[in-house]
């Protein structure tokens, strides 16, 4: 052999070598090491041979060894592509249902400002009488609602098993969560209390305009006292609601009973005072069903049919004297619902009540008088509801305590106030001021100039992107803001701002330094 060939051997020897020694060295920590081992006892022929035969493995051929697939199969990568895992495509995924769920409620900014404007009346009108605001979970133990009287509440409940295995449910109502609050304290609290609450609850009913599956209600109770003073004073910050949202008593009616008239004709009938709760409830449903359909009840109850149609015979009666016609001597009822018009009167609200002995209320835990606003056109339901419910507590194994209120909910007052058009505008944001910079130059004075305005108490909003004039003013109008606050090169050079009242259309020149006090001066206007 020629000692040139013998040369090309040994250097093609040297240079496999070289690459099994590197490989050997990437391998270290990667199972391959073991592979490189083998590689690396491979005689010198056999790596020349594979050197030397590249192209004919290549083809499928050759006997250097075994040959990887990417290799030898062109289209690997399109067979292992995720993309081609699937011979047919993705389906797409499927659209977002961007409804809330049935019965409940988005609330847009217009829909927060009018909320939160409700809500401020509700407040207001509770800190005139010496209320004090308190809250509870919306999340409740089932038991807290589940009385055996045949309430539509009880049947209505979100309720479910939680994963500690507790039966619970979303609030229908408050007043049982402050029972169970006035519970905790045992004795602790000092009465007389006069608390109010704006909870959200939740019932799963039929809908209907003003009524909803989850609404907002004001609730206002007076515990620890005994005397019809109470239902006075809850009737009379009713009115003051009413008449501070612009309605008037030819609006709004309130219609006012006790369950005493009922208690003293069912005794009358002898029927056992165990069942004037649950007969009470019976005789609230008869305003939406025929009496037909509550027969099966009453006779569970072991109730005569005579027996519900002479008390709604009775409940006919719309005067205090009429009532009292059909009613014991010395009738309690009749004492307790005259003294309560003698200081509606006092309250000078005497054309918003009436007499109306059909307003029973469905829940079995009132056990006095018992009231329901109402529209006075008749095209909505019933506003607000309330009464006197002393056993409440009994009822959780408490001790007797006098106890009234009322719940007002947010929905039908609502339509109430948009049906006699007297509820305010909440399309604009109504923010003081409007801020914003000609140039991008001067986005930095402009956030200067919103600071002072906003440390003087005003609320502004700073144009944040480069936007023409045009646009800032209509966005200005559109938000009902009153004052726009222009930031120009001419002005600034001089220390100024150029402020365009949006009301009077005058627009005039203020000291950048002088900003809080134009700010406070507008604010006594």
């Amino acid at each position: 052999m020629k000692v040139s060939t013998h040369l090309a051997m040994i250097a093609a020897l040297l240079h496999s070598r070289a690459a099994v020694t590197a490989f050997q060295q990437l391998s270290t920590t990667s199972p391959a090491r073991l592979a490189s081992r083998s590689i690396a006892s491979t005689s010198s022929r056999v790596i020349l041979s594979s050197a030397t035969e590249t192209g004919s493995a290549e083809k499928g051929g050759g006997s250097g060894g075994r040959v990887a697939a990417s290799v030898s199969d062109k289209d690997i990568l399109s067979k292992t592509s995720s993309s081609s895992s699937s011979s047919s495509p993705k389906p797409p995924a499927q659209a977002l249902d961007t409804n809330p769920p049935k019965g409940t409620r988005d609330f847009y900014p217009p829909d927060m400002r009018l909320r939160t404007w409700l809500f401020s009346q509700w407040r207001d009108v509770a800190a005139l009488y010496g209320f004090s605001e308190y809250d509870a979970p919306v999340l409740e133990s089932e038991s807290l609602y589940t009385r055996k009287a045949g309430e539509e509440v009880t049947q209505q409940l979100y309720n479910f098993v939680d994963k500690g295995e507790r039966a619970v449910a979303l609030r229908p109502e408050m007043t049982p969560s402050l029972a169970r609050m006035v519970m905790a304290k045992k004795g602790g609290l000092n009465l007389p209390l006069k608390w109010f609450s704006i909870p959200q609850c939740w019932r799963y009913e039929r809908m209907t305009r003003g009524r909803r599956r989850e609404h907002f209600q004001w609730n206002m109770d007076v515990w620890g006292v005994s005397g019809i003073e109470a239902e006075a004073e809850l009737l009379s910050a009713m009115v003051t609601f009413f008449e501070k949202v612009g309605l008037t008593s030819e609006d709004v009616g309130i219609k006012v009973n006790s369950r005493l008239v009922i208690g003293e004709v069912l005794t009358e009938l002898g029927v056992p005072e165990e069942k004037f709760a649950a007969t009470c409830v019976l005789v609230d449903k008869l305003e939406k069903v025929p009496l037909d359909a509550i027969q099966g009840e009453l006779e569970e109850l072991g109730l005569d049919r005579s027996v519900v149609e002479k008390l709604t015979s009775v409940l006919t009666n719309k005067s205090i004297e009429s009532i009292g016609a059909v009613l014991p001597p010395d009738s309690e009822a009749v004492k307790q619902l005259t003294q309560l018009f003698k200081l509606c009167e006092a309250y000078g609200i005497q054309d918003w009540v009436l007499f109306d002995a059909s307003v029973v209320r469905g829940l079995a835990y009132y056990t006095g008088i018992v009231f329901e606003a109402f529209d006075r056109k008749g095209v909505l339901r019933a506003i607000a509801g309330g009464g006197r419910y002393d056993k409440l507590l009994e009822t959780f194994g408490g001790e007797p305590t006098p106890a009234a209120g009322f719940g007002f909910g947010d929905a039908v007052i609502v339509e109430l106030l948009k049906e006699r058009d007297v509820l305010p505008s909440f399309e604009g944001s109504g923010f003081d001021t409007v801020v914003f910079a000609m140039n991008e130059s001067l986005y930095g004075v402009a956030i200067e100039v919103a600071s002072k305005l906003r440390a003087s108490g005003q609320t502004v909003d700073l144009i944040l992107e480069n936007k023409k004039p045009k646009w800032v003013f209509k966005h200005a109008s559109r938000n009902e803001a009153k004052y726009c606050v222009i930031v120009a090169a001419d002005e600034y050079e001089n220390g100024e701002v150029s402020v365009k009242d949006l009301t009077a259309g005058e627009q005039k020149p203020v000291k950048i330094d002088a900003l809080s006090e134009w700010a406070e001066s507008v604010s006594r206007q």
